[in-house]
């Protein structure tokens, strides 16, 4: 009878593990990632280095006569050819390589996805240089018997002293160490830039005891802050606790300047249609350009991460 109860409770025990294995499986479904770690909310400083190209390089400088010998139609040809060969184009460049240091603040949140934040950077730049552009302008003058020829050499220098700027910046986290952000604000900079006109004739050298003066000069110069505004992007990768490394792009426009190149004046030698010493010919000169360009720069920051608050995940 024992034997015989055994056997059943076997075969009741064998009868239910074989169903409990027919029957689905049920497993909790895994929680939800955790946020990533606060890592970029915080103060931070640091230091950055690249360079720099202009965007508008050209240098304009026109002319126009003011003035000429009352009443003398030679004197009023020589000054419109003076102003016409007072005007032309010349390059300035503003490349160089810069320098210098930024200070920010990062917010994260959003889940700890997002990064918003406001950064004000200056840095020094060395670029700058000299450009020479030569016109010739030719005309026969009544007065001289001869063609009166004019050659004028317009000198300038363009430069990019220093540039800074105040930029909000907006990233994402693709990793919770990897931002992708882009930015944009205000950019000033010290700016400066300088005409200078020389100006020649033939004559002296074929008339000696009779021509106009060989040579007229003038000149002009700018130099200030210029306020404007910037923008680009840019990547940081905080590569080991409380440092990261950027590359950044930025493009800047302080705007238009425009500056008096000076008074080009040509004054008579012992010619006997003008006394001498009298006043030819009066050219005023004018010189404009474009402050514009482009950053690319790498740096690194140190972040301090003062009352970060911790994320919490809500399930």
């Amino acid at each position: 009878m024992k034997k015989a109860l055994s056997v059943a409770a076997l075969l009741v025990a064998l009868t239910g593990s074989a169903l409990a294995a027919d029957l689905p499986s049920y497993k909790a479904p895994p929680p939800p990632p955790l946020p990533p770690p606060p890592l970029w909310s915080g103060f931070y400083v640091g230091l950055n280095a690249g360079g720099t190209w202009g965007g508008s390089n050209n240098i304009w400088t026109s002319s126009a006569p003011i003035s000429s010998f009352p009443g003398s139609a030679p004197s009023a040809l020589y000054a419109a050819y003076s102003a016409l060969g007072a005007s032309g184009v010349s390059q300035g460049n503003t490349s160089g390589f810069i320098g210098g240091g930024q200070i920010g603040y990062n917010w994260q949140f959003w889940g700890g996805r997002l990064v918003a934040g406001v950064e004000a950077d200056i840095q020094g730049v060395a670029s700058g240089n000299s450009n020479k552009t030569s016109v010739t302008a030719a005309g026969a003058f009544p007065f001289i018997a001869a063609s009166e020829i004019v050659t004028t050499a317009i000198t300038t220098s363009k430069r990019l002293d220093y540039i800074g700027t105040v930029r909000g910046r907006l990233g994402w986290l693709f990793t919770p160490t990897l931002l992708v952000y882009g930015t944009g604000g205000l950019a000033y900079g010290g700016v400066s830039v300088s005409t200078g006109v020389a100006q020649f004739n033939n004559d002296c050298a074929q008339f000696p005891a009779g021509c106009i003066t060989s040579s007229a000069f003038s000149s002009g110069s700018f130099s200030d802050t210029r306020v404007g505004w910037t923008a680009g992007a840019g990547l940081e990768w905080m590569f080991m606790p409380n440092w990261s490394a950027k590359v950044e792009y930025l493009y800047y426009d302080l705007g238009n300047v425009s500056y008096s190149g000076g008074l080009l004046t040509t004054f008579s030698n012992t010619l006997t249609a003008f006394p001498a010493g009298s006043l030819i010919s009066g050219v005023v000169t004018q010189s404009q350009t474009r402050f514009n360009g482009n950053i690319v720069r790498a740096g690194v920051n140190y972040h301090f991460n003062w009352g970060a608050a911790p994320i919490v995940a809500k399930y």
